[in-house]
């Protein structure tokens, strides 16, 4: 096995000698497929947590007009099959220091054709958010879904499950399905820990009446972070049609174990024209992403600035992959890529390191569009996708190709 290290100055030379990569070896969570090349897709499996309390009573909610009380009040609040009105937010903002709020049964919601409504708000010190065995929190995604998602057609939540300004937050054990447009949207977190947790959107992956032959479900990313610190994702399934994880600012960030499936993969950004464009020290590893359109990519966005420092990839395994394999763009926009890199976000210290797999034939095993002078220092150790096709105009126009 070789290694090597792409600083700008000595790309060609190094490129000449980069070797095949060696089977890597990916730990997932239950459910997940057994192999990079499995021919289907494993169905979704929820993982069950113990209804946990922190010693005091539990306070019992079963209708939406009781929340707020509870919340007030109680350290240990069980909300069970609940059922929220339209127009209605599953208000968990003011939660108790080290309070501890389970999910029971079945959580609904009315229809709110509004794209600033956000379903679930969750903030607080010290807090557990968590579910009881066969519970299921279901976002009322076909009331919605017209195959447009947040880029156009009829109004919908935007956000699905908001994490806020937490300290020292937990987030595990949720079965969530049919969220609207983005899952978890994560911003303004201090030593946020998610895990265990099954999202599962493939209800959405057919077409409906509203969206001719596109999947009706679309924008359904799983986790944005944001704005964040010290957050950790491990032991997580997403099903959906959209970014599985993205970063989009925020430092020392670890995302473990992932099982990603139907979406647009592992990604850093889209980076630039927000309020906070820096992204420093995040660590995706020991997953694995199929059928999806992408597997591992960090995208920016045209014209825009911003800093993505410190990013690896370890034992990254993908398989059935429609579009890019290894993919940084820095002609990023919203409606597709201009294909002319620009170069106001800096790329640099990039690893990728056993991250091997394969693409369909019309794919990019290797996509690299690099702005003038903004990436340096790519790592690549046992790296070997293949199947598909390669561009890069850095580190080289012959890309990652093996000796």
């Amino acid at each position: 096995m070789k290694s090597f290290i792409l600083a700008a100055a000595a790309v060609p030379a190094v490129l000449a000698s980069c070797s095949s990569a060696a089977a890597v070896s990916s730990s997932r969570p239950t459910g997940a497929s057994s192999g990079a090349a499995a021919a289907t897709t494993p169905a979704p499996t929820a993982t069950n947590a113990a209804v946990t309390g922190n010693g005091g009573t539990t306070c019992t909610v079963t209708a939406a007009a009781d929340v707020a009380s509870a919340v007030a009040s109680c350290s240990n609040i069980l909300l069970d099959n609940l059922s929220m009105p339209a127009s209605s937010t599953l208000d968990l903002q003011k939660l108790q220091p080290s309070a501890v709020v389970t999910f029971s049964g079945k959580t609904t919601f009315g229809t709110t054709a509004d794209e600033d409504f956000d379903p679930i708000v969750v903030s607080g010190d010290h807090i557990t958010v968590t579910g009881a065995p066969g519970h299921v929190i279901d976002g009322n995604g076909p009331a919605y879904w017209d195959g447009e998602g947040s880029n156009g057609g009829g109004a919908k939540p935007d956000h699905f499950f908001v994490v806020k300004k937490t300290t020292y937050a937990t987030i595990s054990g949720l079965n969530i399905q049919n969220w609207p447009t983005h899952c978890f949207y994560m911003t303004g977190n201090q030593h946020l820990t998610a895990q265990n947790i099954l999202l599962n959107n493939t209800a959405g992956d057919a077409p409906n009446s509203a969206s001719g032959s596109k999947a009706a479900a679309h924008n359904s990313d799983g986790f944005d972070i944001g704005a964040s610190d010290y957050v950790t994702l491990s032991d997580i399934q997403v099903y959906n049609q959209d970014d599985c994880v993205a970063v989009t600012s925020g430092t020392q960030i670890t995302v473990s174990r992932v099982f990603c499936s139907g979406g647009h993969g592992l990604s850093i950004g889209s980076i630039g024209g927000k309020s906070n464009n820096t992204v420093d020290t995040v660590l995706f590893e020991d997953s694995e992403l199929v059928n999806s359109e992408n597997g591992v990519r960090i995208k920016s966005n045209s014209g825009t600035t911003g800093s993505v420092t410190n990013v690896t990839y370890r034992n990254i395994k993908m398989s059935g992959i429609s579009d890019y394999g290894l993919d940084i763009q820095q002609d990023y926009l919203n409606g597709g890529p201009t294909g002319k890199p620009t170069n106001g976000v800096n790329i640099s210290a990039i690893t990728f390191e056993n991250v091997t797999g394969t693409v369909e034939s019309d794919a990019y095993n290797y996509y690299i569009l690099c702005g003038d002078g903004s990436c340096s220092d790519f790592t690549f150790t046992d790296v070997d996708i293949t199947g598909g096709k390669e561009s890069c105009n850095f580190p080289t126009s012959t890309c990652l190709a093996s000796a």
